[in-house]
């Protein structure tokens, strides 16, 4: 009698999954892991004898499972919690920080980053009066992994590599104006509020001062990326901003959307990543105006997502600063946005960027 009833049970539960799963509509996309889900796949005769529809609908199966972030959080909290294991999804806890795994060092991608940056550096800036400087990014990895026992990147390599193939630029070590509550526990990027001294060991480079002011803290909570792709119920994050009478002054111009506004956009905020507030998220090219400087003088920085909340900072003694972003615009048209003279040159990247660099067109 316990047999039949354990069986009932089981089966009552997986036939109310199966139904639920048949009428559940089926999700677009996942605010947890911040991916696309993926839908029921098209059924032919090719799908079915190739495999292609079996693996398909695997997927489709694993992603439309009901309930399916309630037990990502179960699996998570009992493998952390009662099995003891130090990673989830190659997402770590350690200092009341969540952090991604990241090793080994990847040498071909290092050095293919620094071809990409010595590919524009011939192209456009070499023979002109272009100051240029190479700052590497360090993941809150660097501070978190080797002390609590984690596999670890060789930065120290990945340092010597930049500075050994790229002796046309200045190299910045911003690792001592950093440490672990630099970065927002449940993200993988940096807190501008903690980057004053950063910015200013960056503007030392060329002879440039930053922008200070008032901490103020947005209302909305922020969940950062590991937030999802750890499963665990962690505490929201808050995003703090720099402000000033100056900085509210300044005006950026999105060129993949059109979109003009301060470089804190407020409306980013509700949206699938917050930390998007930040100079409108992702995008090929953005330019910033100074209305306060009229020296003439130039910033370009090319970038990944983490520029976004230092760039405000540095634009004090800048008329103008240009973000390119080469993961979403090729090198080959920089030329059509960009005349290099007499400009100053900031080539700024993470280290998890750097270590897998083959998203750089």
């Amino acid at each position: 009698m316990i047999r039949k009833i354990s069986l009932g049970i089981v089966l009552a539960v997986w036939l109310s999954l199966t139904v639920f799963c048949i009428i559940k509509p089926q999700d677009d996309f996942s605010s947890a892991e911040r991916r696309q889900l993926s839908k029921f796949p098209e059924v032919s005769v090719n799908s079915v004898a190739s495999g292609k529809f079996a693996s398909e609908f695997e997927s489709y199966t694993l992603d439309q499972f009901p309930m399916r972030d309630s037990f990502r959080t179960i699996k998570a909290v009992t493998e952390f919690d009662l099995l003891g294991k130090l990673d989830n999804n190659d997402i770590y806890i350690q200092d009341g920080q969540a952090a991604q795994l990241l090793y080994p060092l990847s040498e071909n991608s290092v050095n293919n980053a620094t071809d990409k940056i010595t590919s524009i550096y011939e192209t456009y800036i070499e023979g002109s009066d272009c100051n240029v400087a190479v700052v590497p990014i360090p993941d809150k990895g660097y501070y978190l992994a080797e002390k609590n026992g984690y596999p670890s990147l060789d930065y120290g390599r990945m340092f010597d590599i930049l500075k050994e193939n790229l002796t046309f630029a200045t190299f910045c070590d911003i690792t001592d104006t950093l440490d672990e509550d630099s970065y927002y526990p449940t993200d993988t990027h940096w807190k501008q509020e903690n980057l004053l001294p950063t910015a200013q060991k960056i503007a030392d480079i060329f002879g440039v001062s930053v922008y200070d002011g008032e901490v103020k803290t947005a209302k909305e909570d922020f969940y950062g990326v590991y937030y999802g792709q750890s499963a665990l119920p962690l505490k929201a994050d808050k995003i703090n901003y720099i402000t000033n009478d100056s900085i509210e002054n300044l005006t950026a111009y999105n060129y993949e959307t059109n979109e003009t506004g301060g470089v804190y956009v407020s409306e980013k905020l509700d949206g699938r990543d917050a930390y998007d507030f930040f100079l409108f998220g992702a995008s090929p090219l953005v330019e910033i105006k100074n209305p306060e400087c009229t020296t003439g003088r130039e910033l370009v920085i090319f970038r990944d997502s983490y520029t976004s909340s230092i760039a405000p900072l540095l634009v004090k003694d800048y008329s103008r600063v240009l973000l390119v972003d080469t993961r979403y615009m090729a090198s080959a048209f920089i030329g059509q946005y960009i005349d290099f003279e007499n400009q100053d040159v900031l080539f700024m990247y993470s280290t998890s960027l750097l270590n897998s660099s083959y998203v750089l067109k």
